[in-house]
């Protein structure tokens, strides 16, 4: 039974990032729109609203839901895991994770309103958090105790380091133009 859970766990993890990642890119054509002359934006932001809106409730926040509940169920079945200290380290991290989703709803709901507060740089930095969070996650649930943790945070922040970077440089050549 465990592994069944397994599997539907990690199915909705896949659906659960898909969605973070879609909403952000959503996100970010939204706030683009506004520069847009009339009667354009508002089309385009009437438009957005409506797949933000079905890409969050239908996809993304059952997605949450569904991996919360497949991995505490696999805990209730299997409460050892609690004593794995990587495992403290990874639940940190989905606990990161769960926040994002949070501001991005928020992110949504203002958007909704009419409130732009972040720039598309903003947001395609944003896009990024959720990237690193599932490489630490992932790397925690495949390697568990394997991996010093002196290399894996100095791993971390350097994956950062050139995630961040690679948007200043595609910023860059975006504005180039």
């Amino acid at each position: 039974m465990y592994l069944y859970i397994l599997a539907v766990h990690i199915i909705f993890v896949v659906c659960w990032m898909a969605g973070l990642f879609y909403i952000v890119r959503l996100f970010i054509y939204h706030t683009e729109a506004q520069e847009k002359p009339e009667p354009d934006r508002t089309i385009l932001s009437k438009q957005f609203e409506i797949m933000e809106r079905k890409l969050w409730y239908i996809i993304a926040t059952p997605s949450m839901v569904l991996v919360l509940a497949a991995g505490i169920t696999m805990l209730y079945i299997d409460p050892a895991w609690l004593q794995q200290p990587w495992l403290h380290i990874k639940l940190g991290f989905v606990g990161g994770l769960l926040v994002y989703h949070i501001i991005c709803q928020k992110k949504m709901n203002q958007m909704a309103k009419g409130i732009y507060k972040w720039t598309s740089t903003q947001l395609r930095i944003w896009n990024e958090v959720a990237t690193i969070l599932l490489f630490a996650i992932v790397f925690l649930a495949v390697l568990k105790d394997a991996v010093n943790w002196m290399y894996g945070i100095v791993g971390l922040v350097l994956f950062t380091l050139i995630i961040m970077s690679a948007v200043k440089i595609y910023k860059y050549f975006r504005t180039k133009k």
